[in-house]
């Protein structure tokens, strides 16, 4: 449930703050009022508007899963003026939260499937969300398969996650990072993320796959995808370009006749090709 007054955000409390790699937080963040937590609700996929008073707001995916109840997360680099004071910002500190807007990823109709998670650097968060709500129904799907990669190995986010993903028994975690980018004890994969793909080739067969990254790194997915045998319809991704009021007001994030604000940020492959060139 969306807050009744669309400009308005949310008070929310800096519960805990966790470094994951060079200029990138997470924050867990909780509600001031009692009342706004017990009516919040929001799915895989949405996002939503975080502020800081007098700096303005910046668009990030909720990282955290709906199946974790009494917090929402968001993790997010520090690269502008929003982003460099909500960074200044510790924990037991007061930020805006306004949401969750957009569409979801369609979990319910994935019962039975196999799933791939694909993500590149720092946008592994929108993937999380997705990751962790799947995994807490993990008796609704079959083979479990992540492959995940960053320029290096300091760049690579939520480590201890990484960890606990690499040492379940029902997970299939690749990690990997761009050559020059391992240290001495690396022991994953090194090569770009559409190659490691490629070289995994796992089965299309009853298999969806879920893909967020650079474009650049979607860009080159895609067409081995599409190699592998998936289908347009079997492929997911999220786009969180240039959107700003969050539901259809400022017209920045319009592509053709799509508001990604709106109309995603969840779109398959096969949505996307119907979209002009530019998004």
């Amino acid at each position: 449930m969306s807050n009744p007054n669309i400009y308005k955000p949310y008070l929310m409390k800096i519960d805990k703050v966790t470094e994951e790699a060079p200029f990138v937080k997470t924050f867990r963040l909780k509600f001031t009022n009692e009342e706004d937590a017990a009516k919040f609700n929001f799915k895989a996929g949405q996002f939503g508007e975080y502020s800081v008073a007098g700096e303005g707001e910046s668009t990030f995916c909720v990282a955290s899963s709906p199946t974790r109840d009494g917090y929402i997360e968001c993790t997010f680099r520090e690269t502008g003026r929003v982003t460099s004071a909500l960074a200044g910002k510790e924990e037991g500190e007061i930020i805006g939260f306004r949401g969750p807007y957009g569409n979801t990823f369609p979990i319910d109709e994935w019962k039975g499937k196999n799933l791939l998670f694909i993500a590149g650097g720092i946008a592994l968060p929108p993937m999380r969300c997705v990751i962790w709500n799947c995994l807490d129904l993990r008796e609704n799907f079959k083979d479990f398969t992540i492959v995940y990669g960053a320029k290096t190995v300091n760049d690579l986010v939520y480590k201890h996650e990484l960890k606990e993903w690499e040492e379940r028994p029902d997970v299939k975690l690749i990690t990997t990072v761009d050559p020059g980018g391992e240290t001495p004890d690396w022991k994953g994969e090194i090569g770009f993320v559409p190659t490691v793909l490629e070289k995994a080739a796992p089965s299309a067969d009853n298999t969806i796959a879920i893909v967020c990254g650079p474009p650049i790194m979607i860009k080159y997915t895609f067409p081995i995808l599409e190699k592998l045998g998936f289908k347009d319809t079997d492929i997911f991704t999220t786009l969180e370009n240039r959107m700003k009021c969050g539901f259809g007001k400022c017209g920045r994030c319009n592509v053709g006749k799509v508001y990604i604000c709106k109309d995603g940020p969840v779109f398959t492959y096969a949505a996307l090709k119907q979209l002009p060139a530019e998004y």
